[in-house]
């Protein structure tokens, strides 16, 4: 399924937080939103998976504006980890996993046998099966994070929105759920700070800054040393990685304030 962002403005209380924001992104095409914070990549996502409503532009699945879907018909189709995730009711973690049925459900009908292989089977890929009758307000950050990476998994989604899916996790969780991202065939819209993570997971980068796309390309076009400071305001030396090749960042430390000229 494509997703495409078409000339997407978003104006909150007289301040532009998105202006003319054109994107697409292929059936199967991991694209990630980088830039500094406040550069817009939270709101943009918010668009697409439909708690903000664009002031301007439209969002589109395939040919399809998503404002012409009924809410749980979108859901069925685009799935969404967001920065926003507060789970303060005592569920069980297989509870919480199941939730991602939701959008496919009529009435109080329960989970079916397959439905229920699709709980274990995302409960597997995100190593929390041994977690599954414990309450989810005795997890760690990390732990949760991964309870609803599950659950948007369960949603079968043909689009999936993550908005800094990484937090909490550890390095060995990090590279599993971004190697799971790239063998999934799932149309993939990404926000993440670290460029480095980014690079090595992403066909594509766009980068914003003050809430307009400034460039897009694959990563190893992108992520140059100028675009570093331009956009970052750091200083950073770009080498290959020494097995994939893809561009990874070496940041400078400098004394003082601001980065060296």
């Amino acid at each position: 399924m494509r997703l495409t962002l078409d000339a997407v403005s978003v104006r909150v209380a007289g301040a532009t937080l998105i202006h003319e924001l054109s994107l697409k992104v292929g059936s199967g095409e991991i694209v990630g939103l980088v830039g500094p914070n406040g550069s817009g990549k939270s709101t943009a996502l918010r668009c697409v998976y439909r708690a903000l409503r664009p002031s301007a532009g439209t969002v589109l699945l395939d040919d399809t504006d998503l404002r012409a879907l009924a809410l749980a018909e979108s859901a069925r189709s685009v799935a969404a980890l967001t920065q926003e995730n507060h789970t303060e009711l005592d569920f069980t973690v297989q509870e919480v996993v199941a939730l991602g049925r939701y959008p496919h459900s009529r009435g109080n009908r329960p989970l079916g046998e397959r439905e229920r292989e699709l709980c274990r089977q995302a409960m597997d890929r995100t190593d929390i099966a041994h977690l599954a009758d414990r309450s989810v307000l005795t997890l760690s950050g990390g732990e949760r994070q991964r309870v609803l990476i599950a659950r948007a998994l369960v949603q079968e989604p043909r689009v999936l929105v993550l908005d800094e899916p990484t937090n909490h996790l550890d390095v060995r969780h990090q590279v599993r759920l971004l190697s799971f991202l790239r063998s999934c065939g799932l149309t993939v819209l990404i926000a993440l700070h670290d460029l480095n993570l980014a690079a090595s997971t992403c066909d594509r980068l766009a980068v914003l800054d003050g809430g307009s796309l400034v460039e897009t390309g694959p990563p190893v076009e992108v992520l140059t040393p100028e675009l570093i400071r331009r956009v970052f305001g750091a200083n950073a030396s770009v080498v290959p990685h020494p097995r994939t090749g893809v561009p990874q960042l070496l940041y400078e430390l400098t004394d003082g304030e601001g980065i060296e000229p």
